[in-house]
């Protein structure tokens, strides 16, 4: 079971009229295992097996993908973002102990499809309904969150048949546990009983559960920034179940920027940044390399000395300094943004050794 614990902040909200997405991967029987950071160019974004054995041909011009897999090996991943600013995540997965192999699609199969080629929030909502509607199990239950920097939307899928619903509030938290898209469907397959609530008549633990923002609360004054957000992480986060946590500032104009901390418990982490530069190169120390079954960075960071997490947070609390002050003066990322992902999980690692 794939699940998350999500957090959405709309423009109205934010520094510089962003829109910020955070994730707290959870799941309490694989809390130790490693989660992985890749990245993928347009021409190996579609490259390999999907791991529900459908084909991964897909129409369209091909996009680059940062994307976030909740175990070595998996070929799609939980959360991720692409080039033209689209960040797609998966909530909560059940009922996919069948579907591996089986000429259909994972969760986590459709977050790297729909990111290979969605240009804009738009698109994604479509990509996923097609591609649930083609190759959706029969016993799979999915939940998504999809953003762009102007809008976010949830997506329900129950087998086959799916339905979606725009984001009005001005933030929210969605839980994992459940479907959540209800009565509200802006979008959604063909022949759907709009008058029936979609978690309800699909899911049998109805919808996911309503439960409280945590840490700083958006205002509604255009002040809640990326920092914020890895305080409400960490806030939210757990240690018996919180595993890695991600973050997307999205951009209309400028240049949207993903943060991944790549080990568990966002309390007990710090936040890399990655951005869309002409040739990103992340660190190997983010991937399970061949004869190991933990990332490099999971298992320098499960040794850590408590004294390194002080001057890791003073390190990520400059590195936000620097880049909004990057961001302020540039519109597109240069190449000397390309190894800044790689910079800093090797400068972290060596607090851990």
């Amino acid at each position: 079971m794939t699940n998350g614990d999500c957090f959405v902040v709309l423009p109205e909200n934010c520094a510089e009229g962003t829109l910020i997405i955070g994730r707290n991967a959870e799941d309490e029987k694989n809390v130790n295992v490693a989660s992985e950071v890749c990245f993928y160019d347009a021409t190996e974004v579609l490259e390999g097996k999907t791991d529900g054995g459908a084909s991964a041909e897909t129409g369209g011009d091909m996009l680059r993908v940062i994307l976030q897999k909740p175990q070595p090996g998996l070929w799609g991943g939980d959360f991720g973002a692409n080039e033209r600013g689209v960040a797609l995540g998966l909530t909560w997965a059940a009922g996919e102990n069948e579907a591996k192999d089986s000429d259909s699609l994972l969760g986590t199969d459709i977050v790297r499809l729909t990111l290979a080629v969605a240009k804009d929030v738009d698109d994604a909502v479509d990509r996923i309904g097609a591609l649930v509607a083609s190759h959706g199990h029969d016993n799979s239950k999915l939940n998504f969150i999809a953003c762009d920097a102007a809008a976010a939307w949830l997506v329900s899928c129950s087998g086959k048949v799916w339905a979606a619903e725009k984001l009005e509030a001005s933030f929210l938290r969605l839980p994992s546990g459940g479907l959540a898209v209800t009565t509200v469907v802006n979008k959604s397959s063909e022949g759907l009983d709009d008058a029936a609530s979609f978690a309800a008549a699909h899911d049998a633990e109805a919808q996911a559960p309503a439960v409280d923002w945590c840490g700083p609360k958006p205002a509604g004054d255009g002040t809640y920034t990326q920092h914020d957000m890895f305080e409400t992480l960490r806030s939210a986060s757990n240690a018996s179940s919180s595993r890695a946590a991600t973050v997307s500032v999205l951009s209309v104009k400028g240049i949207s920027c993903h943060w991944f901390t790549g080990t568990p418990n966002a309390a007990e982490s710090v936040f890399k940044p990655f951005v869309f530069a002409p040739n990103p190169r992340i660190s190997p120390l983010t991937q399970v390399q061949a004869e190991a079954d933990l990332t490099l960075l999971h298992k320098l960071h499960s040794q850590r000395k408590p004294a390194a997490l002080e001057h890791l947070r003073s390190l990520e609390l400059s590195c936000v300094d620097e880049l909004n002050n990057y961001f302020s003066l540039q519109d597109h990322a240069s190449d000397e943004l390309d190894e800044l992902l790689k910079d800093c999980v090797e400068a972290e690692v060596k607090f851990y050794r």
